[in-house]
C-alpha cells in the first residue's frame, strides 16, 4: 500500500474517531434521559380482561362484570365506563367515589342477602390491588373472621381479617382478603369465630386467580441463613423495582407474592401508616391515602415537583418529601411539606440556595462519570432519605453524592445547618467544614449511604443513635475530587470479590459534636439504592441490597435468617417489612 493511501486511511480513521468522540456523549445523554424518564412515566392503559357485562349503572357510570375465577367463588368486577379515556386513572377521587357508591348499592340491595356462604365478592373493586378480593357479608352474632389460603406446593397463608369497621367482632363483615396467589388455584377456608373463640361456621371455596398484571414472578428464590431466630410478622414490600415501575409487590416469609399493588407510575418510596389507611407515592407527582379495602380516599398532586427517594411524617398533619422541581437544572435537592388535610404543597428548602457556597463548586454529571445515566443533570447533593426529629423541629437527611449525613435545625422557622457527619475531607476548604462532627474511633466512615433512620435514644439529652445502609461505595460525580480511602471501600458499581456493604449504627453526640460507630454487620454489596431497617419486636432487620438483587431478614445480632433473590433491571430501590395492620389484625 502506498504512503498516500495509508495517509488517506489514517485521515479517514481520524475523522471517524472524531465523529464518535462527538456522537457518543450525545447518544449517552439521550439514552440516559430515556432511562431516567421511566420514573416520571404515568400509566395510560388501565384496562383488564373481563367477562360479559351483567349489569350497568348509568348513575355511577360503572359496568358490572363477572370475574373469571374458575368454578369456585363467584365474584364481580367493577369497570368504570371511562376506563379507556386518555386521562383516566384510578387515582382520582371522583372515580373512587363512583366505585364506592356502586359498592354501597350492591351491599344494600334489598333483593339479596349476603351471607358467609354467599358473600358479596368483588375482585379489586378500587383498581389498586390486582389480586385483592373484597368480601362483604352478615352474621347473626358478632364474630371475627380468619382465613387460610392453600395452594398446592406452597406453605399455607393464614391471617385474621381486619374489618373495615375497626371492630374485632361484628355482625357486618367487610374486608379485603389478602394472600391469593396470582396464576394459581387458591383454596380458601373462612373461619367464623365467636367472642369465646368457638368456631361458629367454616366456609370453603376456590379462587382461580388471574396472572399478575405486571408479569412479575410470584415466587422468589429463598436461601436459608445461619440464624434460627424467628422471623418477624408481616409482608416484605418491594419498592420501585426497575423494569416493573408502577407496581408494589408484597411477599410473605416463604417468598410468595401475596399482593400486587397497581400504581399510576413510579413506585413506592415508603409506606406511612395513618389509622386504618396508608399514605404513599402512587406516581412521581402524586401521593395518596388508601384504606384497607383498597379504596383511595385522598389524592395530592404535587404540581411542578417530582418525588424522589423518600417521604416521612413531619410535624402534625404534615408529610415531608424529597423532590425535585420539574424542568430545573438541579435534581434531588428539594424538601417539601405537604398538608395532609388541604393538600397544600410548600417548598421548605431549596438546598442549592441553602448550601449555595458548596453548590457553586459543583458541576453536572458527565457521560464519563460513574453515574453516566444522569449525564447532563446537576445531581450535586442527591438527597435520598429523611428523618424528622419532632422534639427539636429538625430533620436528618442523607446525601449520597457527598457521602454525608446532615442535620437541619429549626425546619419550620429559620432553617440552619446544624451538623455534617461523614468523611470531612469532602467539606475541606468549603464554607461548611466547621459543621463537621468529629469522628471518634478508627472505623471507615460511610460512603454513598442510604436510608438513615432514628434507631434509639441515647443515655442523655443530645445523644442518640442512627441506623443506615452503608453502601460502602465512593463515587463523586459533581466534583473533580479524588480521595484516597481504605481498601475495603468499593469503587465499582457491581463490586468485586470481597466487597461488602454494611448496616451501620452511629452514636451521635451533639454535646461533644462527635459521631462514632456503635455496631455494624456486613451485607451483600450494593453500590447504590438499598436499605437496612428494623422490623418486628425482636430487633430483626430487613436489608435490601438492590444492585445485588437480594433482600434478607437478619436477627438482632446481624446474622442472616433468610435471603430472597429477585429479578429486576439493574436494581430495586428498597424493601421494608410491614405488619400491614390495615389488612390483618
Amino acid at each position: 500500500m502506498s504512503v498516500k493511501r495509508i495517509w488517506k486511511w489514517m485521515i479517514l480513521a481520524g475523522v471517524v474517531l472524531l465523529a464518535l468522540a462527538v456522537l457518543i456523549p450525545i447518544v449517552v445523554v439521550q439514552v440516559s434521559k430515556a432511562f431516567t424518564a421511566q420514573e416520571q412515566a404515568a400509566r395510560t392503559d388501565w384496562t383488564f380482561s373481563t367477562d360479559d357485562v351483567v349489569a350497568q349503572s348509568s348513575q355511577w357510570q360503572v359496568d358490572l362484570t363477572e370475574a373469571d375465577l374458575g368454578d369456585g367463588l363467584k365474584a364481580l368486577q367493577l369497570v368504570p365506563q371511562d376506563i379507556e379515556d386518555e386521562d383516566f386513572t384510578y387515582y382520582d377521587e371522583d372515580v373512587q367515589e363512583r366505585l364506592y357508591q356502586m359498592v354501597q348499592e350492591l351491599k344494600n340491595n334489598s333483593d339479596l342477602e349476603w351471607t358467609a356462604s354467599m358473600p358479596l365478592a368483588i375482585l379489586n373493586p378500587y383498581g389498586t390491588g390486582s389480586n385483592g378480593l373484597y368480601l362483604y357479608f352478615e352474621t347473626d352474632m358478632a364474630t371475627s373472621v380468619s382465613y387460610t389460603v392453600h395452594v398446592d406446593g406452597l406453605t399455607d397463608f393464614t391471617a385474621e381479617a381486619a374489618d373495615a369497621s375497626g371492630k374485632d367482632y361484628t355482625k357486618t363483615h367487610e374486608f379485603q382478603l389478602i394472600g391469593l396467589v396470582p396464576g394459581e388455584v387458591n383454596e380458601v377456608t373462612l373461619t367464623i369465630s365467636g367472642k369465646w373463640g368457638n368456631t361458629r361456621q367454616t366456609i370453603h371455596f376456590t379462587v382461580d386467580m388471574p396472572e399478575t398484571r405486571s408479569g412479575y414472578s410470584t415466587q422468589l428464590k429463598v436461601t436459608e441463613g445461619e440464624s434460627t431466630a424467628a422471623q418477624a410478622d408481616g409482608l416484605f414490600t418491594m419498592m420501585r423495582v426497575n423494569g416493573y415501575l408502577g407496581y408494589g409487590f408484597f411477599f410473605d416469609n416463604d417468598g410468595v407474592m401475596r399482593y400486587e399493588m397497581v400504581l399510576e407510575g413510579f413506585g413506592l418510596d415508603r409506606v406511612l401508616f395513618c389509622g386504618d389507611e396508608i399514605l404513599t407515592c402512587v406516581s412521581s407527582s402524586k401521593l395518596a391515602r388508601i384504606n384497607g379495602l383498597g379504596q383511595v380516599t385522598w389524592v395530592c398532586d404535587l404540581g411542578e415537583y417530582d418525588l424522589h427517594h423518600d417521604i416521612g411524617w413531619g410535624a402534625d398533619g404534615e408529610v415531608l418529601a424529597l423532590a425535585e422541581e420539574r424542568g430545573n437544572d438541579t435534581v434531588e435537592d428539594r424538601l417539601l411539606s405537604i398538608d395532609t388535610e388541604t393538600g397544600e404543597v410548600t417548598e421548605l428548602i431549596n438546598f442549592s440556595t441553602f448550601l449555595q457556597e458548596y453548590y457553586d463548586i459543583t458541576r453536572p454529571v458527565s457521560p464519563s462519570d460513574d453515574f453516566f445515566w444522569q449525564a447532563g443533570e446537576q445531581d450535586w447533593i442527591h438527597l435520598n432519605s429523611l428523618q424528622y426529629m419532632p422534639e427539636s423541629d429538625s430533620v436528618i437527611l442523607s446525601s449520597r453524592e457527598t457521602s454525608t449525613i446532615l442535620k437541619v435545625a429549626d425546619l419550620h422557622g429559620e432553617p440552619a445547618l446544624d451538623w455534617l457527619a461523614g468523611d470531612e475531607r469532602i467539606w475541606e476548604g468549603t464554607a461548611y467544614e466547621d459543621a463537621c462532627l468529629a469522628q471518634v474511633g478508627g472505623f471507615v466512615p460511610q460512603y454513598g449511604q442510604h436510608c438513615v433512620e432514628y434507631y434509639a435514644d441515647g443515655e442523655e439529652e443530645g445523644v442518640y443513635y442512627l441506623s443506615l445502609y452503608n453502601n460502602n461505595y465512593l463515587s463523586i460525580n459533581s466534583r473533580d475530587l479524588e480521595l484516597t480511602v481504605d481498601d475495603s471501600v468499593g469503587r465499582g458499581l457491581y463490586g468485586g470479590e470481597g466487597d461488602a456493604s454494611q448496616v451501620y449504627i452511629y452514636r451521635i453526640d451533639e454535646n461533644q459534636r462527635t459521631f462514632s460507630l456503635e455496631n455494624s454487620f456486613d451485607v451483600p454489596y450494593s453500590s447504590i439504592v438499598s436499605n437496612g431497617s428494623l422490623c418486628g419486636e425482636d430487633g430483626n432487620w430487613t436489608v435490601n441490597s438492590g444492585v445485588a438483587m437480594v433482600f434478607g431478614e437478619y436477627d438482632s445480632t446481624g446474622a442472616l435468617i433468610r435471603q430472597y433473590a429477585y429479578e429486576c433491571t439493574m436494581q430495586n430501590y428498597r424493601t421494608f417489612k410491614y405488619e400491614m395492620d390495615i389488612w390483618f389484625r
